[in-house]
């Protein structure tokens, strides 16, 4: 399955919205879409992961890269639209508790 990724910056934060399924095969492109810009100083990064409907630990690997970069620049990464099935990878993981985790999509990216 591919994997799709819709970015839009505004001010000094970028949106991202992801639709298709986070594994081995697709991480490598998420990774470096979204790289780039985890590694401007004081950047949020929101990713809507409403539509995705699969994600493996490789998956879980890339956000926890980025988390560490956009937190070392000063920024935030937002993690929204979670399923119930990602939402538990997150937290058997320990991962819940440490990054920014909202299930529901606010406002989100469109």
């Amino acid at each position: 399955m591919n994997l799709s990724i819709d970015m839009k910056e505004k001010e000094n934060e970028l949106l991202v919205k992801v639709a298709g399924e986070i594994d081995a095969y697709t991480a490598p492109k998420l990774k470096e879409t979204l790289q780039p810009s985890a590694e401007s100083d004081d950047k949020d990064i929101t990713v809507d992961l409403s539509e995705v409907s699969y994600m493996d630990s490789t998956g879980l690997g890339v956000f926890v890269g980025l988390f560490k970069t956009v937190k070392a620049r000063g920024g935030q990464l937002n993690l929204i639209g979670l399923s119930d099935r990602l939402q538990r990878l997150f937290d058997i993981t320990g991962l819940g508790d440490i990054m920014n985790i909202n299930s529901k999509v606010e406002g989100g990216v469109e």
